[in-house]
């Protein structure tokens, strides 16, 4: 399985709802560091994966409205406690659907899988990883 990652970052607040947050449930700010594999069992006649820079527009456009953003204020998110695996998998659908529109260049469309790791701190990640059917 051949693959390329490409990453970025977003500067975000939020709070979250629930005992099991403890001090999380006060307003707080992060800067997570966003990764996204695309995965193909073959490369593309241009012998490539993905367009790297067209991915990389895709994330951009992606984190953009969420980047310097207090996520609680976002409608979208109403009433969901926006952890860091909830953002892996809003951020995954939005690559998901990218790689289906073609966005990311010829051959997007041959995307088998898409990984989206999110490190929220030195000592802690996310992930969320699915086949594109």
């Amino acid at each position: 399985m051949f693959a390329v990652e490409v990453r970025d970052h977003v500067m975000i607040a939020h709070s979250f709802r629930g005992d099991l947050f403890g001090p999380a449930q006060k307003l707080h700010g992060a800067t997570f560091v966003i990764d996204v594999a695309f995965f193909r069992p073959e490369l593309g006649p241009e012998g490539v994966v993905v367009d790297i820079g067209r991915a990389h527009d895709a994330l951009k456009a992606t984190l953009g409205p969420l980047n310097y953003r207090n996520l609680d204020d976002i409608p979208e998110f109403a009433g969901i406690n926006t952890t860091t695996e909830f953002l892996c998998k809003h951020i995954f659908d939005a690559m998901a659907k990218a790689a289906r529109d073609g966005a990311l260049g010829p051959g997007s469309e041959e995307i088998a899988r898409i990984r989206v790791l999110i490190g929220e701190s030195h000592v802690a990640r996310a992930w969320y990883e699915a086949d594109l059917a």
